[in-house]
C-alpha cells in the first residue's frame, strides 16, 4: 500500500463492517471539515459560532476535533448560524 486512500479502499473490498464504517466517518467528516471551512470563511472564532448557536464552545471545539459525534440537532443548531443546511441523499440514484 503507497497511500491512505488505497489502504482504506483495501479495507473496504475485504471488510463490509469496516467498509460502512469508514463511510459513515467520511461522511461526518465532510461535514464538519465544510462548517470548519464556513466558519473561518465568516471570520467567526469558536467562541463567536458557540455564541450565536447557544453551544458550549468547548463543545463545539470536541466537535471539530472529531472527539464527539453530535446529535442531528446540535449539528442543525451549529449550521443555522453558518448559513449551511443538512440535505439527505438516497445514495441508489445520486
Amino acid at each position: 500500500m503507497k497511500t491512505w486512500n488505497q489502504y482504506k479502499d483495501y479495507v473496504k473490498s475485504v471488510d463490509n463492517n469496516t467498509k460502512k464504517e469508514i463511510e459513515e466517518l467520511e461522511i461526518f467528516a465532510s461535514i464538519v471539515s465544510e462548517m470548519i471551512a464556513r466558519r473561518h470563511f465568516l471570520g467567526l472564532t469558536q467562541r463567536d459560532l458557540s455564541t450565536l448557536c447557544g453551544i458550549p464552545q468547548s463543545s463545539l471545539a470536541r466537535i471539530e476535533t472529531f472527539r464527539i459525534v453530535p446529535k442531528i440537532d446540535t449539528l442543525l443548531k451549529i449550521m443555522k448560524p453558518l448559513g449551511l443546511k443538512l440535505s439527505v441523499i438516497n445514495s441508489e440514484q445520486a
